[in-house]
């Protein structure tokens, strides 16, 4: 059994790492509030510019655009997006589990023959794939501790270099989407070529073949078909809006990216801190009546020892 030194020492131990929790709980928090406010203001733009892109896509050829071609895939490149620390739960094991899990699924015969590359963006996921012998084209870290526009520009304009140098046939990016406080959600998306979604047009409505004692709730169905299949006028034309925004398009997902990953990172940062904050409340808790027991123990084994003192040196008199 521990003795009441140990005790109160393992007390006064458990007592400053709750401290330190509490206080990374805090500062968690604060930059929570400031990285959701950024996702959530950055969600919208890249919603419309990857709607408007896919809208264009479809009603043109693209093929004329060297970042929407199709080939077969014989390289790979894989962006790796994690944390520079620790201590935020399975944010970072989830996510590093995920994208080794779809490079054994989907690449395993390219990465043994050392044709998948991983842009590692943060210290946890290189750290892990340079221990395991995966092939790291480059690192990116500690950017988080300073996000910057231009950050995303840089990983976009080697990914894209190597994509038109045929170095890459296919770009693609694990990350942790921000959900909650408590959930992020591992996202793996195609950067590279840009996916063109299929032009999926429904049909239009004649008027006059809608009976005038149609239900309301079919008139207004049809009216939403209708604005739905509305195309738009581009200028100067659809081919030179494309080349324009394709290269906007690519950094700015790849900025929410990193807005994204900072947020989750936060949250779940501020999660892990008041489960550990916590728990060692009840681990305190615990020791303390441990504490009282062997403290009760001790006072009434003294107490036993100077009865049985009285008890002698009265039968010796």
């Amino acid at each position: 059994m521990a003795t009441l030194r140990e005790i109160r020492r393992r007390i006064g131990s458990v007592k400053s790492t709750q401290k330190i929790t509490k206080a990374m709980k805090m500062v968690a928090a604060a930059k929570l509030r400031r990285a959701q406010d950024a996702v959530i203001a950055a969600r919208p733009y890249a919603r419309k510019m990857k709607e408007l892109l896919q809208h264009l896509a479809s009603k043109v050829d693209v093929t004329a655009n060297p970042l929407f071609a199709v080939r077969p895939v014989n390289n790979v490149a894989v962006i790796v997006v994690t944390a520079d620390r620790g201590l935020c739960g399975a944010f970072n094991s989830n996510l590093i589990k995920a994208a080794a899990n779809h490079i054994r699924m989907n690449f395993s015969g390219l990465n043994a023959s050392g044709n998948v590359k991983l842009y590692c963006v943060g210290r946890k996921g290189f750290d892990f794939f340079q221990k395991n012998r995966y092939q790291i084209a480059n690192k990116y870290l500690g950017i988080f501790a300073r996000l910057d526009f231009s950050q995303a520009q840089s990983i976009v304009e080697e990914v894209v270099q190597g994509f038109l140098n045929d170095e890459y046939d296919r770009v693609e990016l694990v990350y942790n989407e921000f959900k909650s406080i408590i959930q992020q959600r591992v996202v793996i998306d195609q950067v590279l070529p840009i996916p063109a979604a299929e032009a999926n047009p429904q049909p239009k409505v004649d008027d006059s073949t809608r009976r005038a004692d149609a239900p309301l709730a079919q008139q207004s169905q049809a009216r939403g078909e209708r604005s739905r299949t509305v195309d738009y006028i581009y200028e100067p034309s659809s081919e030179a809006i494309i080349a324009s925004l394709v290269p906007k398009h690519l950094n700015f997902q790849i900025w929410r990216v990193l807005l994204e990953s900072n947020a989750a990172e936060q949250g779940a940062r501020m999660t892990a801190m008041d489960n550990a904050t916590t728990n060692a409340s009840d681990l305190i808790r615990d020791l303390q009546l441990s504490y009282n027991k062997a403290r009760q123990a001790s006072i009434t084994k003294e107490l036993l020892e100077i009865v049985s003192g009285a008890e002698a040196l009265k039968a010796a008199g």
